[in-house]
């Protein structure tokens, strides 16, 4: 029993105490108003990173960066919303829908696929130039691209095919096997990012993580997945031998910082623990199925936003 909890709270030899210095770097968050992704902003800014987070909501927003400023005695260099990044040496990919109902986003797709796969995908690909130019600099560490996936991607249906919008929309698929796949994509899309954009000697790496179970505001979501009462006896049972945030954000803030992922070329790994990676599902390893996931990815968000909705992933002075 004791190990099952080690296993869930995860061991680790690293905290934020050993975050780098990360003066004249600037890190951007989404989903930092919250949990994991709030945690990695806090420590960011609290090792004089300059930290951006982007959220949905407004109000979460200016709540963040308060309670980050009141927790640094105002010295943090962190804002909600900033036109001119200059430079980006780090992007934290963390938005993301928990264990939840089958939705459709405004935009006709099943929400959990829609947000936690296709926004960053077209966020990643808007903001490249900027994380290019900031490598060619040669001024700081690699800068790195790092997606928070989930152990949970190994519960993903054998029978996931990304063959189809309509195969994204089965409304039959329950809640669990609806994260667990955008998770899986999480990793596949990290997979083909150090496929086919970042080749050797291009000083990005992107990264995929697994944050261990941690207890942030998506299991409120259970209530939403599987009903009131359901669900909140779920939350009651799995809530105390989750990690807190804190530590829940360790394995991010070390593929962000550490200098090990460039020592050792850790290029489109997953990272389940600082300092440890792999483990990862034989599915998130299939090259048609990464393919696959990128052929779709790019068919919808140019059929929502435009045919020329996508900047050249290899020009790096777009």
């Amino acid at each position: 029993m004791q190990s099952a909890i080690d296993t869930l709270r995860g061991k680790h030899f690293f905290d934020q105490t050993d975050v780098a210095d990360l003066s004249g770097r600037t890190v951007l968050v989404t989903g930092g108003t919250l949990g994991i992704s709030f945690e990695v902003a806090k420590s960011s800014a609290v090792s004089r990173a300059r930290v951006l987070i982007l959220s949905r909501k407004l109000g979460n927003g200016e709540t963040a960066v308060q309670r980050i400023q009141s927790e640094t005695s105002g010295g943090a260099d962190i804002e909600f919303i900033e036109i001119d990044l200059g430079n980006l040496n780090t992007l934290v990919a963390g938005a993301g829908i928990g264990v939840n109902e089958y939705a459709l986003s405004s935009d006709g797709i099943e929400h959990h696929f829609s947000v936690n796969n296709l926004g960053h995908i077209f966020l990643i690909n808007r903001l490249l130039p900027l994380i290019r130019r900031t490598a060619a600099l040669n001024e700081f560490p690699a800068p790195r691209i790092v997606q928070i996936s989930s152990s949970l991607h190994l519960t993903a249906s054998s029978s996931i095919k990304f063959a189809s919008l309509e195969e994204v929309n089965d409304e039959s698929i329950g809640p669990n096997a609806l994260y667990a796949r955008s998770k899986l994509a999480n990793i596949l899309f990290t997979r083909w990012l150090a496929a086919h954009v970042f080749e050797r000697g291009s000083r990005i790496y992107a990264l995929a993580t697994h944050p261990g179970a941690v207890a942030t505001g998506q299991q409120d979501q259970l209530k939403d997945a599987y009903g009131t009462l359901v669900g909140g006896m779920i939350k009651g049972v799995v809530t105390p031998i989750l990690r807190q945030p804190e530590q829940g954000s360790l394995s991010t803030l070390w593929a962000a910082t550490s200098e090990e992922i460039e020592e050792k070329d850790l290029q489109g790994v997953y990272i389940t623990d600082p300092g440890e990676w792999g483990g990862e599902s034989k599915q998130s390893q299939d090259e048609i199925l990464r393919e696959n996931l990128w052929s779709l990815s790019h068919k919808l968000i140019q059929e929502k936003a435009g045919e020329d909705a996508f900047l050249d992933w290899s020009d790096a002075n777009a």
